[in-house]
């Protein structure tokens, strides 16, 4: 068993009455092969990225089922045999799903390796913490200003 979208887009002259009994038709399909439909999705009428058919719209429907290859087969030539479908694609999804399973588990792993982060108390203003950009600077405390020691300065030799 595989688990497949199929999304299919029909004629937007088409009554929403009938667009049911077409994805009534596929389930049934797909239930009688021993599949099952996990989702079905009307999207209603939509706009199309280019024309197809002259029409600039159409009714979008997306079925999620789980089924074998004979099966998406069959639903395939029913929605080219209707002549309200105007496009439709399948795409099975059960390989990105592992796929993202195997990413997700290789992160975790690697993040079980990690040490933990060490998390610090957050700064009190003034306390040695950097300054927003932008943000005045900070007065600098009053500090008396040491003495500063005379150096002597040798005398100039007498020139002979």
């Amino acid at each position: 068993m595989r688990i497949y979208e199929e999304l299919f887009i029909v004629r937007p002259d088409v009554a929403e009455t009938e667009v049911d009994p077409l994805v009534e038709q596929l389930t049934q399909v797909i239930t009688k092969s021993g599949g099952t439909v996990d989702k079905t999705d009307k999207w209603g009428v939509r706009k199309l990225a280019y024309r197809v058919m002259k029409y600039n719209e159409g009714y979008y429907t997306l079925i999620q089922f789980s089924s074998g290859p004979d099966t998406v087969k069959e639903v395939e030539r029913r929605l080219r045999v209707s002549d309200a479908v105007m496009k439709f694609i399948t795409v099975r999804i059960d390989e990105k799903m592992k796929k993202i399973a195997k990413r997700k588990k290789a992160r975790e792993k690697r993040a079980a390796r990690r040490p933990a982060p060490v998390v610090h108390a957050p700064a009190m203003p003034g306390e040695g913490a950097a300054p927003m950009p932008g943000a005045p600077a900070p007065a600098m405390p009053a500090v008396p200003a040491a003495p500063v020691p005379a150096v002597p300065v040798p005398a100039e030799k007498e020139q002979e």
